[in-house]
């Protein structure tokens, strides 16, 4: 399992699938990739207009596809966001750090 363990810096290196190499899951995985600036293009758009609903079903969906297509580093991220949104009821303002951090892992997101 990858984890983002930076210190002191944003982690900037390509995130792939540990279904990578498996030749079955190559389509899926090119969908999935190729879908994800729509999926960041949402998020922003949640967070900027502070939808905390579409944030938290974002990050839901996230999390679970995330992990179904191998890329576990962006599911824990996502279940963060999720947790923070949905369970703790934190607003905007204050989850801007789990928002970005999504964001960002998903723009690592490649083949």
């Amino acid at each position: 399992m990858q984890h983002d363990s930076t210190s002191g810096g944003q982690a900037t290196e390509p995130i792939r699938s540990e279904f990578a190499d498996d030749e079955d899951m190559a389509e899926l995985l090119e969908f999935f990739v190729g879908e994800m600036s729509d999926r960041i293009a949402a998020l922003e758009a949640a967070a900027s207009s502070g939808d905390q609903a579409q944030l938290a079903t974002l990050a839901h969906q996230l999390k679970g596809a995330a992990g179904g297509y191998g890329f576990p580093a962006v599911s824990d991220v996502a279940a963060s966001l999720e947790q923070a949104v949905k369970h703790e009821g934190r607003p905007i303002d204050e989850i801007k750090a789990e928002i970005d951090d999504l964001i960002g892992i998903c723009r690592r997101v490649s083949m």
